[in-house]
């Protein structure tokens, strides 16, 4: 077998595909290294599309996709298995792995099965899943390892009772009661899923509000939802502190107050797959918590070693890491190909209700000192929005009132996640407002959203002037 290659990827999830998809697109020798039975990184295993397609079982199972129209009933569905709530996740994966491993035979990459670890910059030693040793050269290398759920160590993660984001996916049981500790995307994300299938969740943060990177409007709205689908909501400064019973767990909480709870799911944040890579020891630069540091073009101090995906952190999405090792790779070789990602990055939380941003938050403008004005609509006024129920949704938009150019887009409610892009090309394009007036929606759509919401803003801009005129 020939050991030399013009390119070696450290992990097949999102980052690590499509980069050595790339390479391998303009006839570079690649090969793609993974230690997992299945390709896909925790955004197809453990993360990204397990925890989505949960999202959908939950919504189906509940009814609330009906929400606000009459005769729904909210309880969770008679009869129905921890086995029903995970069918649909187990074949959503299959299918994707299918996906992945025709990708990665159709552009002729070697794809090796074991745990990787570099030797030198150009040198990565692979112990198989057959024990067999080998050492692959490479003229660059691509870290692609992902991240796993950052563990305290002073909590009982071995306990059946006691969840990270990775365990909870593989629960037996559907608890009548959670503790979810971690107001981030994660924990957010599975309390309002579990609420949803009826489960009764406290949702616990150290953070004085959920999500800090969304629009606080916006946040508030999510936080009258969740606390409509029976979601407690507890502000504290605590450090997890718990104790794990046969039956129950006990969370010792500030004052003296105890909680008890089925199960308990501690989403702390993530953290680099990289031990036992031997990075430190070829003088890769490191990060937090195994976190890779690389530049603008995904290099690290090391010129022939690059990283890309959740592995070098923040935004640590699906979309971004693909996008990042793309680049990583056409900077690597040379490549008349994509050199950069947009700056333009959508983020999406995947909530019920839904959440979706992209650009400014009018904290951002008010920290800059940036001029803004706010045009919103609202999906209780919007046909469709009527149609489905959703009676909590809005979207709004930031933008100048100096040249009415669009500075953000913010959505909460049904297909947010889908209807931020129609911002974002606005966004990318430098657009104002008034595109979205110019543009024809579809009639009864949620797309209309944006036409209303820029007629509001430029209703504000007519009070803003006549202000500034006095």
């Amino acid at each position: 077998m020939d050991t030399n290659y013009d390119l070696i990827v450290i992990g097949a999830g999102p980052a690590g595909e499509k980069g050595a998809a790339e390479a391998a697109y303009f006839g570079k020798r690649v090969a793609l290294i993974e230690r997992a039975a299945h390709p896909g990184g925790a955004g197809i295993n453990t993360g990204t599309i397990p925890s989505k397609t949960l999202r959908e079982t939950a919504l189906y199972f509940s009814g609330l996709l009906q929400r606000g129209l009459f005769g729904i009933d909210y309880s969770l569905k008679k009869g129905v298995t921890v086995k029903d709530f995970m069918y649909r996740k187990q074949m959503v994966v299959e299918e994707e792995w299918k996906i992945i491993n025709r990708n990665i035979q159709r552009h002729k990459i070697d794809e090796i099965h074991g745990t990787a670890s570099l030797i030198d910059i150009h040198t990565v030693q692979v112990i198989t899943d057959k024990g067999e040793v080998k050492q692959l050269r490479g003229e660059f290398i691509l870290i692609a390892t992902g991240s796993t759920p950052f563990h305290p160590t002073d909590i009982e993660f071995d306990h059946p009772l006691i969840h990270d984001s990775d365990s909870i996916l593989e629960l037996d049981t559907i608890p009548k009661t959670l503790a979810v500790i971690g107001g981030g995307v994660i924990g957010s994300e599975y309390a309002s899923i579990f609420a949803a299938l009826g489960v009764k969740v406290t949702l616990i943060t150290a953070r004085e509000r959920l999500l800090t990177f969304i629009d606080d409007e916006i946040t508030e709205v999510l936080i009258k939802g969740l606390k409509e689908f029976g979601v407690d909501l507890m502000f504290i400064d605590w450090q997890a502190n718990m104790e794990a019973h046969k039956d129950h767990v006990t969370l010792f909480l500030p004052n003296n107050q105890k909680l008890e709870c089925e199960m308990a799911l501690l989403a702390a944040g993530r953290q680099g797959n990289t031990y036992g890579l031997g990075l430190e020891s070829i003088g890769v630069e490191m990060g937090a918590r195994g976190l890779v540091k690389v530049n603008e073009r995904y290099q690290t101090n090391i010129p022939t070693i690059y990283a890309a995906g959740d592995v070098i952190g923040f935004p640590a999405l699906a979309s971004a890491s693909m996008e990042q090792s793309r680049a990583a790779i056409a900077h690597a070789f040379g490549l008349r190909a994509k050199d950069a990602i947009s700056p333009i990055i959508p983020l999406a939380v995947y909530t019920i209700p839904e959440v979706s941003m992209v650009g400014l938050t009018e904290e951002d403008c008010k920290t800059k000192n940036i001029p803004y004005l706010v045009g919103r609509a609202y999906y209780n006024n919007n046909p469709r929005g009527l149609i489905i129920g959703d009676k909590n949704g809005m979207l709004k938009l930031i933008f100048s009132p100096t040249d009415n150019t669009l500075l953000g887009v913010h959505i909460l409610g049904e297909m947010a996640s889908e209807l931020i892009h129609i911002g974002a090309h606005i966004l990318e394009e430098k657009g104002d407002i008034e595109s979205f007036i110019r543009a024809v929606y579809n009639f009864p759509t949620l797309s209309d959203l944006y036409k209303y919401a820029a007629y509001d803003g430029f209703v504000q801009l007519d009070k803003y002037n006549s202000a500034q005129a006095k």
